[in-house]
């Protein structure tokens, strides 16, 4: 799992590979807005030789502009020059509570689905979110240069062969292994709390804890123990 917020998506056809070049699972992929726009059409997408449809970036917004069934946004990591994102909104069926403001200076995390036309890269975002703690851009270029370490290492390995596959921390994000390292080192029998994971980890917003506790119990590494605010992970038994 490549982001903190990372689903894996349904399953496509797809054409075959070229030599060189890793599938990536029709995972999230992260990346830097330059790897974006520099990326180049086989098949599909390929990012730094891993084949990809869905990206995840993380920058600044420098502009916004609402049209009618969508809002256009120009966002910049400062890794190259901005890249078009696109959302559509359907403004009867929108919750504005999951709108994110998206003004100009917002930092903000885009996911969405890579496209280019006449040359030109763009991404058609499902999401974007306002950053709640800027440690998130930190933990995002981790993520970048994790995701873009695993084909290069997989190169030497067997075909078809995910590396450290059987270790689940490689499948989670930096903040997710954060997480749950602090939960692993708690081996009393009532477990830890949400309140004192806040105090080792206070860098993080408690937003962000409870959504990476919700994705390791999901996983099946976390599991809650007395109440719904102490939690436990399998290694620690």
């Amino acid at each position: 799992m490549w982001d903190n917020e990372g689903h894996k998506l349904s399953q496509h056809n797809a054409g075959e590979k070229g030599a060189g070049i890793t599938r990536a699972s029709l995972q999230i992929l992260p990346c830097t807005v330059s790897q974006l726009l520099s990326s180049t059409k086989v098949d599909s997408y390929v990012v730094g030789g891993r084949e990809v449809s869905q990206a995840s970036i993380v920058g600044v917004v420098r502009r916004s502009q609402p049209f009618e069934n969508y809002i256009q946004y120009r966002v910049d990591d400062m890794t190259g020059p901005p890249v078009d994102v696109t959302l559509w909104v359907n403004t009867e069926a929108a919750d504005p509570s999951l709108l994110c403001d998206g003004s100009p200076g917002t930092y903000v995390k885009v996911v969405g689905t890579l496209r280019g036309s006449e040359g030109r890269r763009s991404l058609t975002a499902y999401n974007i979110r306002c950053l709640e703690d800027l440690n998130e851009i930190t933990s995002h270029m981790l993520e970048v240069v994790q995701a873009h370490m695993l084909p290069s290492e997989r190169v030497g390995g067997s075909p078809g062969k995910p590396v450290n596959d059987k270790h689940p921390s490689s499948r989670l994000s930096t903040i997710q292994t954060e997480v749950l390292h602090v939960v692993s080192k708690c081996r009393g029998h009532e477990g830890i709390s949400l309140d004192d994971i806040k105090t080792k980890l206070d860098y993080l917003s408690l937003p962000t804890i409870r959504s990476s506790l919700e994705f390791l119990m999901k996983e099946g590494n976390v599991f809650t123990t007395i109440d719904e605010q102490h939690f436990k992970s399998i290694e620690s038994g």
